[in-house]
């Protein structure tokens, strides 16, 4: 399980090249997350991940989910929590016991590839949303797909989480691939 980890790590920094690239026109943009602009998107990454540090740190994360973690510095907020992020999930006991999340208290290893599926498709959502698709780990979401389609994701699909899978192209890019067997009805191209 401390592959998860180590694709934890690849999938902020995958983030992080989004983030880099995300100016001043960036933020009202719509992305593949229905109801969802660039910074509505972001925030929720931000505040996913520093809730997950605090869990895995034992400490409170500082506000809710949903509460606004970029404020006037959306880069800095993303800086934070992604420094903080890797530092919980590099703890030698990160895989070790129960992670509480929105949907209820789960073993560690499954929260761990909870945190890896909205890192890499909440990153991918962001590069196709300022048009930057290569700046998505094509190996991340072919990986990610892969644990999805081996275990029971039936669970998840419903409203506020995924929607039904979307017949994709079989040789259509793995992100298109990924965001189409999480619900997301993509443009063609």
């Amino acid at each position: 399980m401390s592959e998860v980890v180590s694709r934890i790590d690849k999938a902020v920094d995958m983030m992080a090249g989004v983030v880099a690239v995300l100016g001043d026109d960036a933020w009202e943009r719509p992305t593949p997350c229905r109801d969802w602009d660039v910074r509505t998107e972001l925030n929720h990454v931000v505040g996913g991940a520093r809730i997950f540090a605090a869990e895995l740190t034992g400490t409170e994360a500082g506000a809710a989910h949903e509460a606004d973690w970029l404020g006037e510095d959306p880069h800095g907020a993303f800086a934070l929590a992604a420094r903080l992020d890797r530092a919980a999930w590099a703890r030698p006991d990160a895989l070790d016991g129960t992670v509480r999340l929105g949907f209820g208290t789960v073993p560690a290893p499954m929260a761990a590839l909870v945190h890896l599926l909205e890192l890499v498709t909440h990153g991918a959502d962001l590069a196709l949303a300022v048009g930057r698709p290569e700046l998505i780990d094509e190996q991340a979401c072919a990986d990610l797909l892969a644990d999805l389609d081996g275990m029971d994701f039936e669970r998840f699909r419903g409203p506020g989480l995924f929607g039904p899978a979307i017949p994709a192209p079989g040789d259509a890019p793995a992100h298109r691939r990924l965001l189409a067997f999480l619900g997301r009805d993509l443009p063609a191209g």
